[in-house]
Formats: C-alpha cells, structure tokens, sequence
C-alpha cells in the first residue's frame, strides 16, 4: 500500500476513534496501529510486515540496528492517574521500546525510548504479578526512557532523561 493511502487511512482512523471514544466513552482498539505508524514515521523507522514476535520495527539512521517493539497509550485530558502500557514480549528479540502517547484526538504528543536493559532492570525491580508479566506504567517508562521525540520539538537533538 502507498505511503499515502496509509497516511490517508491512519487520519480517517484516527478521526473515527476519537468520536467514538467521545460518543461511547470507550476506545476503540486502534492505538497500537496508530502508534505503530506514528513512531514509525516520527523515529525513521521501517515496519516489519509480516511482524516478528515482539519486534513491530527496524531503526535506521541513528537508530540502526535497533529492534522496536512499539507501545501506544491515549492519555485522556481528565488525567485518571496510573495509566498502564500494553504488556511487553519479555522474551522477543527486541532491543528497545518505543512508547507513543497520544492525546484524546489520537494524535501523538510524546515518544519515549527505553532499551531493553533498562525496562528489564525496572521489571525485576518491581514486585506485582501484572509488572512479572511484562506490565508498567506510563509514568515508569517515562522515568526510565528517555524522551526522543516531541509534538512542539520534533526529533530531539540532545535526548534526556528523567533521572
């Protein structure tokens, strides 16, 4: 499929996801393709069709040879606190994560990195059975990722982290 009739597709998605979850005040379960694409497309990375598991990305440029698995969370504006990201393939061939979190539009406003190393370290670290299956917040991957990529900055140049 052209760039653009997938660019074309992802803005129609994106516009029917947010009505519904408007209309419904449940989301539809689009995110993760949407956040997919946006990363994809914000990061320079190649999508892997068919996927591997755990592996939805190829990094190239900066980040070649990078394996992604590739998260997305909509953060809705009335700020309902421990939002969780999708559970991670611990055992895939990934070497870093990529967390996409979009606004109640469906559009992306943040994108955090983690290389597998540290989201590893943060799951033994903790205790819980969701976090032994691969589970953690938002707000965790934001401590340890670093954030790569704004909606008012564009790529950032100089990444930083949170600690």
């Amino acid at each position: 499929m052209p760039l653009y009739e997938l660019e074309k597709l992802i803005a129609e998605t994106r516009l029917l996801a947010a009505r519904y979850r408007e209309t419904t005040g449940q989301a539809l379960p689009v995110t993760g393709e949407i956040a997919r694409f946006d990363a994809a497309r914000q990061l320079g990375l190649e999508l892997l069709d068919p996927r591997e598991p755990g592996v939805d990305a190829l990094g190239s440029g900066d980040r070649d040879g990078r394996r992604y698995q590739i998260k997305g969370r909509m953060i809705s504006k009335e700020g309902k606190a421990g939002y969780r990201i999708g559970q991670l393939n611990t055992n895939g061939d990934w070497t870093h994560v990529a967390l996409v979190l979009l606004d109640t539009d469906f559009e992306p406003y943040e994108i955090y990195e983690a290389s597998r190393e540290e989201i590893l370290n943060a799951l033994q670290d903790a205790s819980g059975k969701r976090t032994r299956r691969g589970a953690m917040s938002v707000a965790k991957f934001q401590v340890i990722g670093d954030l790569v990529w704004s909606r008012e900055n564009g790529l950032e140049e100089s990444v930083w982290n949170n600690y």
